[in-house]
């Protein structure tokens, strides 16, 4: 049963018998426009046999409008406006949006660890709109999780990250990714999320790849090894 009636998700347990209690979870959270099935490939393609059972969760978000595509309405997790004229003048960002979607992530987190997957053995995990939301509510998140993965994103509100982070997840390690020539979410976006968040002393483990705005087979095969380190016996 979904958190939130409005949110639909899917799921499947991979590396280990299905029928088996999950050793691990994780959440991931997808792009904007898409939805809970767009990484599941991804998902699949990944090794974590050594782990033992793993269960991934798939949650869609919200169809809401969305400024930047004209007022057309998609799943997101949050309005995005376009960039302004003035780059002195920071973007607007949609902050009721962006702690709606926080909470979202947090139920998502609370249902795994009502479902018996202790906190420190849930990874939240997203992509370019979803790895906004990773950001934003696993750094706020009042349990130790066992990491953070984001791709192709950026820290929103930014200038509220060192006054909201949770204490429980000041030492929680953090993947980071993200393509040299993104032409949606611009690099540069990314190494200012890992500077801000290095800043604050977390472990970033940082990977770029010269593709765009997608995922490419060195990456995933990085995020692998990551997560057996973090999740294996």
């Amino acid at each position: 049963m979904s958190p939130n009636p409005s949110i639909q998700l899917r799921e499947f347990v991979t590396g280990g018998d299905p029928a088996a209690p999950p050793a691990a979870s994780i959440i991931v959270l997808h792009g904007l426009g898409a939805d809970g099935s767009d990484f599941v490939p991804i998902a699949q393609e990944l090794d974590l046999s050594a782990i033992g059972p793993v269960r991934f969760v798939f949650p869609n978000a919200p169809v809401r409008p969305v400024t930047i595509n004209g007022g057309y309405e998609m799943r997101a997790w949050y309005d995005i406006h376009p960039p302004g004229t003035d780059p002195a003048v920071p973007r607007q960002e949609d902050e009721a949006g962006l702690r709606g979607a926080q909470a979202i992530a947090q139920a998502l987190i609370d249902r795994e660890t009502g479902r018996g997957v202790p906190p420190e053995r849930v990874v939240l995990m997203g992509f370019s709109q979803g790895c906004v939301v990773t950001l934003m509510a696993g750094l706020r998140a009042p349990q130790r999780l066992a990491g953070l993965v984001g791709l192709s994103g950026y820290l929103a509100l930014a200038e509220h990250t060192a006054s909201e982070v949770h204490p429980a997840n000041r030492a929680t390690p953090i993947f980071l990714a993200h393509g040299e020539d993104d032409d949606v979410v611009d690099m540069a976006r990314g190494t200012a999320a890992r500077d801000a968040l290095t800043s604050l002393g977390y472990a970033v483990d940082w990977h770029s790849y010269p593709m765009g705005h997608s995922v490419c087979a060195e990456e995933v095969a990085d995020l692998n090894a990551w997560l057996v380190a973090r999740l294996g016996a």
